[in-house]
């Protein structure tokens, strides 16, 4: 949904269909984006340690994204963070595959911060 809509976002600027000035839209469009990352972000403390340091990471790069339209540094600051969230996206996302796949634990994920109890999940 996040590409579609940027994509989308970027196609109308350019297309002419809006006119506007470009960096606070695109601030607002990226701390909009934070606060829905930060709401899922809360969900992975019941999951795994992994996703909570993904999260933890697209939360960063989102709100870094946003002040980095009004700086240079902070800009390469966020791409720097984007490099490293896709690296733990990546071990995160082949950890719950080959977990899943062999029904067992091969690659850590790490346990939950807050786990889900026997009578909650029932």
């Amino acid at each position: 949904a996040f590409w579609i809509s940027l994509a989308a976002f970027t196609w109308a600027l350019q297309g002419g269909l809006y006119t506007g000035p470009m960096e606070i839209d695109l601030a607002i469009y990226f701390c909009t984006w934070g606060v829905f990352t930060v709401l899922i972000w809360i969900i992975t403390f019941r999951l795994n340690k992994a996703l909570v340091f993904v999260f933890t990471f697209v939360v960063a790069l989102f709100f870094l994204l946003a002040i980095g339209e009004y700086s240079v540094a902070i800009h390469k600051l966020a791409g720097y963070v984007g490099i490293i969230c896709g690296f733990l996206a990546l071990y995160t996302g082949w950890a719950i595959l080959v977990n899943g796949t062999w029904n067992g634990e091969f690659l850590p994920l790490g346990s939950a911060f807050v786990p889900i109890s026997e009578k909650a999940a029932a």
